[in-house]
C-alpha cells in the first residue's frame, strides 16, 4: 500500500478532519507526534533542541490556519535512562516556545519508555480560519521560502556529517508574521510538512483539481520533508497584495503553478511509512 497514511486516517471518518487542525466553533484542536527514530536521533540534537522543534512544528500547523495557539497538551514518553538534569533541559525547550508564543500548558501526560517520543495538543484561537479545500479553479499556488535545505541536512545527517547550527532542520522558520497579514486575501493554505509534492497531492485530492505548473522545480525542492513553509492558493487580483505582505515581512514567496480541472499526484516516497 502507497498511502498507509491515507488509509488509516480513512477508518475515522468526520467532517472535522483533512486539515492542519480540526474547527469547532473559534477553537482549532491540533496535535502531532514527534518520535525518536522517525523525526530525529538523539545524538543530532540537543534535549532543549528537540523540545524546542517539536513544539515548533505544531505551532506551524495553527499558523497556517490563521490560529493563534493558546493552550497545550503535552504528552511524553521519556527514557528510564534519562536524569533530573536532561530533564530541565527537555522542559526548558517547551517554556520557551511557549513564551514566545504565549501557550500555556495545562495538562498532559508522561510515561517511560526505550525511546524520546512527543506527542503534542495545541488549542488555537481563529475567528477566520484558513481551510485547505478553498482552492478554486484558476487560483495562483505558492509558498513561502526556499525548499529543499531541510531534505539536504538530513542526507548529511544521516551520513554521519554536520550540519550548520542554523539549519532548518534543527529550527524551523515559521511563518506568522507573514500568515497573519496575508490570511485575508487567501483562499487556502497548509503547511508544508511532508514535501511540497506530497501536500499538493492533498490538495488536489481534497479540492478535486490539478495543477498546472508554470515554473519548473526540482525534486529536492519538490520531495523535501519537515520544511513546516506554507503552501498557499491566491486568485490572481490578489497577488499584489501578497507580494506587498511578503516583502514588508521580509518573507519570499514562489508561485509556481495554476489550479486547472484534473489530479495530482505526489512524486515523492512517503517519508513516515515505507
Amino acid at each position: 500500500m502507497r498511502d498507509k497514511e491515507s488509509y488509516f486516517i480513512s477508518l475515522f471518518p468526520s467532517d472535522l478532519i483533512g486539515d492542519d487542525g480540526a474547527v469547532v466553533g473559534e477553537r482549532i484542536y491540533s496535535s502531532d507526534l514527534f518520535c525518536e527514530g522517525v523525526h530525529f536521533r538523539r545524538e543530532w540534537l540537543s534535549l532543549e533542541q528537540i523540545a524546542y522543534k517539536s513544539l515548533l512544528v505544531n505551532i506551524s500547523d495553527a499558523i497556517a490556519m490563521n490560529a493563534h495557539p493558546r493552550y497545550m497538551l503535552l504528552n511524553v514518553k521519556l527514557p528510564s535512562s534519562l536524569s533530573p538534569d536532561e530533564m530541565r533541559e527537555l522542559a526548558k525547550g517547551f517554556l520557551r516556545g511557549c513564551e514566545e508564543y504565549g501557550i500555556q500548558i495545562i495538562g498532559g501526560d508522561t510515561v517511560a519508555g526505550e525511546t524520546l517520543d512527543i506527542a503534542i495538543t495545541l488549542i488555537s484561537h481563529s475567528e477566520a480560519p484558513l481551510f485547505r479545500s478553498r482552492v478554486k479553479i484558476g487560483d495562483l499556488i505558492g509558498f513561502t521560502g526556499i525548499l529543499g535545505s531541510v531534505g539536504a541536512d538530513l542526507e548529511r545527517l544521516l551520513e554521519g556529517k554536520e550540519i550548520d547550527a542554523d539549519s532548518k532542520f534543527i529550527i524551523p522558520t515559521l511563518r506568522d508574521r507573514f500568515l497573519y497579514k496575508a490570511a485575508p486575501y487567501l483562499n487556502a493554505a497548509m503547511d508544508i510538512s511532508d514535501g511540497l509534492s506530497k501536500d499538493l497531492s492533498r490538495l488536489s485530492k481534497i479540492n478535486k483539481i490539478g495543477f498546472e505548473f508554470t515554473t519548473p522545480l526540482d525534486r529536492a525542492t519538490l520531495c523535501s520533508g519537515e520544511e513546516y513553509e506554507i503552501l498557499f492558493s491566491v486568485c490572481a487580483n490578489h497577488v499584489e497584495q501578497i507580494s506587498r505582505i511578503a516583502q514588508e515581512t521580509q518573507t519570499p514567496i514562489t508561485l509556481f503553478a495554476k489550479a486547472v480541472k484534473g489530479t495530482y499526484q505526489s512524486i515523492c516516497k512517503e517519508h513516515h511509512f515505507e
